[in-house]
């Protein structure tokens, strides 16, 4: 389940980014903002799409087998502690 771990872990990466977000949040009243603004679609479709997927991650959080449990885990900790994105 190695490959399924660094999976889970991207996902979590998936959920923590906020680069377009935090730009766009940063250049709020200047002249980059609405370049920046456009940016934040892929990061809001990527984070709905793992948060979609949360129902899977938590059966797989279940598991006995802690290989899979114990980085569905992870993720499902990373998903709740995850902020929203500020705004922009």
């Amino acid at each position: 389940m190695a490959c399924g771990a660094e999976l889970l872990d991207l996902l979590g990466d998936i959920c923590r980014t906020d680069q377009w977000h935090s730009a766009a949040a940063a250049t709020r009243d200047r002249k980059h903002h609405a370049s920046y603004q456009q940016q934040t679609g892929w990061e809001t479709a990527a984070r709905t799409a793992v948060y979609a997927g949360r129902s899977v991650i938590e059966g797989v959080a279940s598991s006995v087998r802690p290989e899979e449990a114990t980085p569905a885990r992870k993720l499902l900790r990373v998903m709740d502690d995850t902020l929203p994105f500020p705004e922009p």
